[in-house]
């Protein structure tokens, strides 16, 4: 995609988390903020924005800049609405077509007694996450290796496109208001207006054995 402007373009500030609102952030030791960095611009073959990952310190930190540099995006589903995050810790399993097949069965047989099923309403929770498990929606899971030392890669950070499912709303949050007081647009589930792909997530992976080793973004 040729860019709209000569030279550099900024990157867009995504997300930004402290270790003390996510005490279980993996992180380089001697930092405790992530803050999470992209072009909005698609990159490589599967269409994604460019992310960095920036390892920092809080307490290095100087002022704000009053005069950011000035925004260019590709489309306005690639710029974050400004948001606050409330971090919430909650337990997920595996996507149904990563368990063994035994397993599976027994799942189905679990479920036809319950007016809820495994595959929406406990595995892979949805929405903006650190950790977790990856949705693989279209397409089936493969290991992600490490470029580097051909580690398996975990999953660390999910974009997503919304933060529950707009028509069941399993996953959301209680002190969500009640489907008919909520405004049409923008709609609660999509607090960021981000949108991969057609409404798919990102998740980015990382090595297990360093930091220093370059992260993988898979859409699923």
């Amino acid at each position: 995609m040729r860019l709209p402007v000569d030279g550099p373009v900024p990157l867009l500030p995504v997300l930004q988390v402290y270790a003390r609102d996510v005490p279980s952030l993996p992180r380089p030791p001697g930092t405790d903020l992530l803050q999470v960095l992209w072009c909005s611009f698609e990159h490589g073959e599967d269409c994604m924005p460019g992310v960095q990952l920036r390892w920092r310190s809080a307490e290095t930190i100087g002022a704000v800049r009053e005069a950011p540099p000035p925004v260019v995006v590709s489309e306005d589903e690639a710029l974050p609405e400004p948001c606050l995050l409330h971090p919430e810790m909650v337990v997920e399993y595996p996507a149904p077509h990563e368990l063994e097949e035994d397993l599976r069965e027994r799942i189905h047989a679990w479920e036809e007694d319950r007016p809820y099923d495994y595959h929406s309403d406990l595995a892979v929770a949805p929405g903006w996450k650190l950790g977790g498990w990856g949705n693989w929606s279209f397409c089936d899971p493969w290991p992600i290796l490490c470029q580097d030392c051909g580690s398996t890669m975990r999953p660390f950070l999910t974009v997503d496109s919304s933060e529950w499912d707009g028509g069941t709303g399993s996953w959301r949050p209680q002190e969500e208001p009640p489907p008919a007081e909520r405004p049409l647009y923008p709609r609660s589930h999509e607090p960021t207006m981000i949108s991969i792909g057609r409404g798919y997530t990102m998740q980015v992976y990382l090595c297990p054995e360093s930091f220093d080793h370059p992260h993988q973004q898979v859409m699923q």
